[in-house]
């Protein structure tokens, strides 16, 4: 048996050779890392539920939302005061554990907000497997990375909503 890497391993030899490691040798559907939109985040919890691995640590808290009396200047004792007051979930914390993450996708298809995006970043290097844990400050920064999505299928028939919605409502204001 030869010493050779290429000997001891088919192909061994062929990916550095080929530039395998430059960010623009990835396949198409590679993925890297998960990436955060903060806006769009209701602090629902389905990602963290569906998480297969548990990485994903979310914390939150309700804050009360101003009556629509409140916001036009409406006195305390007016309409705007009766009933339950309106809460909202705000965001305090959101990370994932990538030392944990099995990279499925699970969390970005079952959000029903589209804050949860793949980033094709994949070089994040970390001296220690705590310093893999990512809060959402740098979630957020990956964001800046999420390539566009694909455009629509020009060949496709129209949606049903479209089709539905009669003439002069398809995309553009386009008569139909």
């Amino acid at each position: 048996m030869s010493s050779a890497p290429s000997a001891a391993r088919p192909g061994a030899g062929q990916l550095a050779a080929a530039g395998a490691g430059t960010p623009g040798d990835l396949p198409p559907r590679s993925r890297g890392v998960i990436a955060l939109l903060e806006e769009n985040c209701t602090v629902c919890m389905l990602c963290a539920r569906e998480c297969p691995d548990w990485c994903i640590y979310i914390e939150g808290h309700k804050e009360p939302v101003p009556a629509a009396g409140e916001l036009a200047g409406a006195d305390a004792a007016g309409a705007g005061s009766r009933g339950r007051p309106r809460v909202r979930n705000a965001l305090d914390r959101f990370a994932i554990d990538f030392s944990l993450c099995m990279y499925c996708g699970i969390c970005v298809e079952v959000c029903p907000y589209d804050a949860l995006f793949w980033s094709p970043e994949h070089e994040y290097p970390a001296t220690g497997i705590a310093e893999l844990t990512h809060e959402r400050d740098r979630l957020r920064e990956w964001m800046w990375t999420v390539p566009p999505p694909p455009a629509h299928d020009p060949g496709a028939p129209p949606p049903r909503e479209v089709l539905a919605a009669g003439p002069g409502a398809a995309p553009g204001g386009a008569e139909g």
